[in-house]
C-alpha cells in the first residue's frame, strides 16, 4: 500500500529564493495550461501536451520533466473536479457554487504544490539532505529532517513521485512509500462496531468511549479568538491569526491519529475486523440550527475512517462498512425500531423490551451487527458504491454515486 513520508526542508535564503521562484514558475504555467484546456475543451493529457508543452518549457524556463509534471497537474485537478461535482460535492447543476466551478478555469495557488520525480529530485538519506531541480538549476546539499522511522521508511519503501510543498513559510517534501501490508485475516472471529459522533469521536461496540469534549472545547475557544482577532483587524490581530493557523485541524488530526491507532491495535489483537458507519454525503442530508452548523462543519469523520482504513489495510484487519440507516433508533437486544427509543444525545431506551444504554453503545453494536451479517453473506459491494455507468467491479477506487439506501459493505481484506 501506497503511504506519505513528509519530512521538513530546511534551505538556506539562497536555496529558499530558488525553490520559491520555481513553484511559482510551476504554478503560472499550470494556470496558462488550464486556460487553454479550458478554452479548447481538452483535459487528457497526451493531447494537451501537443497543445501547451513547447511554450511552458520556453515561456517559464522549466525543464522536460518539469513541464510535463505541470502539464499532468492541470489534467488531474480537471479529473478532481469532474469527480467532484458527479458525486455532487459541489452542489446541484445550476446552482451557484456549482456554476461557480465550471464557469471558469482551474487556477493554481503561486505556492501549490508540486510534483517531483526521480530526474528532478535525489535523495542522500543518510546524509540528510536532498539535491532539487530549480529554474535556476540543480540545487544541491538542501538539508532536511526527519525521525528515525522516517529515514528508515524512506531509505526501504520510497518509490514514484515527491510533492514540494510550501506551508505557513516553511518548506516539505510528500514523499510516496510503498509500505508492504501483513497478511490479510480472511476470517475474523467478529466485527469491532465504530458509532463516529460529534459529542463522542467514537465509540465501540466493546463499550469504550472516545469523547469529544476536550477536542469540542478547544473549537469552541478558537472560533471565539478568530472572530475577536478579525474584528479588531491591526497589523498585531493579522499576525496572531497567521500564526494560530491550522492550529485546530492540527489537533483534529493527531487525534484522530491516536483513536484509529487504538482502535486498529485492539481489532488486530482480539482478531476482528472493524466495522465502519458510510456516512458519505451526510452534510447534504442533515439540516441543523445555526448554532449547529460550525460543529457539524468541523466534524472530521471523513478523515477518522481514512486513518483507519489505511492503519486497517497496513495491519492485514478487515474493514467493513455498513449503512448506518436507522442504527441510532433499533434496539441492539431486540431490534425494535421506533424514533422516539432515542431518549436523547446520550441515552437510548427500547419501548418494546425496555433495555436501557448508552445511546452510542447502542448503534456501535448494531453496526457490529450488520457488518458481521455482510461478511457472513460474502457480500462484495463497496462502500461508497462506484458509478452505475461502471460495470461492477471493474474500478473499485470510482467516485462515489447516489444509489438506492440498501447497506453496503467494503471488503479491504480481499486486497
Amino acid at each position: 500500500m501506497k503511504l506519505v513520508v513528509q519530512v521538513r526542508l530546511l534551505p538556506t535564503a539562497v536555496q529558499a529564493a530558488a525553490l520559491e521562484a520555481t513553484l511559482r514558475a510551476c504554478n503560472e504555467a499550470a494556470t496558462w495550461v488550464s486556460g487553454v484546456a479550458f478554452e479548447r475543451g481538452e483535459f487528457k493529457n497526451f493531447a494537451l501536451r501537443k497543445l501547451t508543452y513547447d511554450q511552458v518549457k520556453s515561456r517559464w524556463n522549466l525543464g522536460a520533466q518539469a513541464a510535463q509534471h505541470t502539464i499532468k497537474k492541470t489534467c488531474d485537478a480537471y479529473a478532481t473536479l469532474k469527480a467532484n461535482l458527479r458525486a455532487g460535492r459541489l452542489g446541484r447543476p445550476g446552482s451557484a457554487r456549482y456554476r461557480r466551478a465550471t464557469q471558469k478555469p482551474v487556477a493554481f495557488r503561486p505556492f501549490g504544490a508540486q510534483p517531483y520525480d526521480d530526474r528532478m529530485l535525489s535523495w542522500q538519506i543518510a546524509g540528510r539532505t536532498v539535491s532539487v531541480w530549480t529554474t535556476g538549476g540543480r540545487m544541491k546539499n538542501v538539508a532536511f529532517t526527519a525521525s528515525v522511522e522516517q529515514l528508515a521508511t524512506l531509505a526501504l519503501y520510497r518509490r514514484g513521485e515527491s510533492d514540494l510543498v510550501h506551508r505557513d513559510g516553511m518548506w516539505f517534501l510528500n514523499a510516496t512509500c510503498e509500505i508492504p501490508e501483513a497478511e490479510p485475516n480472511t476470517e475474523p472471529v467478529d466485527f469491532l462496531g465504530i458509532d463516529l459522533g460529534i459529542v463522542n469521536i467514537a465509540t465501540t461496540s466493546d463499550g469504550e468511549i472516545m469523547a469529544g469534549r476536550e477536542l469540542n472545547r478547544t473549537r469552541v475557544r478558537e472560533r471565539g479568538l478568530r472572530t475577536k482577532l478579525q474584528k479588531k483587524n491591526t497589523p498585531s490581530a493579522r499576525r496572531r491569526l497567521n500564526k494560530r493557523r491550522r492550529k485546530e485541524a492540527r489537533r483534529a488530526k493527531d487525534i484522530n491519529h491516536k483513536i484509529a491507532k487504538h482502535v486498529v491495535a485492539e481489532a488486530e489483537r482480539t482478531g476482528r475486523g472493524i466495522a465502519l458507519e458510510d456516512l458519505t454525503g451526510i452534510r447534504e442530508r442533515v439540516r441543523l440550527r445555526k448554532p449547529q452548523r460550525a460543529a457539524h462543519t468541523s466534524w472530521s469523520f471523513h478523515q477518522l475512517g481514512q486513518f483507519i482504513t489505511y492503519k486497517a489495510r497496513k495491519a492485514g484487519v478487515p474493514v467493513v462498512h455498513v449503512d448506518p440507516a436507522y442504527t441510532s433508533r433499533t434496539c441492539a437486544e431486540c431490534g425494535h425500531i421506533d424514533r422516539a427509543n432515542r431518549v436523547s444525545q446520550a441515552w437510548f431506551a427500547c419501548r418494546s423490551c425496555g433495555v436501557v444504554a448508552h445511546a452510542d453503545r447502542n448503534g456501535s453494536r448494531n453496526i457490529r451487527a450488520r457488518a458481521w451479517e455482510l461478511w457472513r453473506r460474502g457480500a462484495q459491494s463497496t462502500a461508497p458504491a462506484p458509478p452505475r455507468s461502471r460495470p461492477e467491479g471493474q474500478d473499485a477506487n470510482a467516485e462515489p454515486q447516489p444509489v438506492a439506501p440498501v447497506v453496503q459493505a467494503r471488503r479491504f481484506s480481499d486486497g
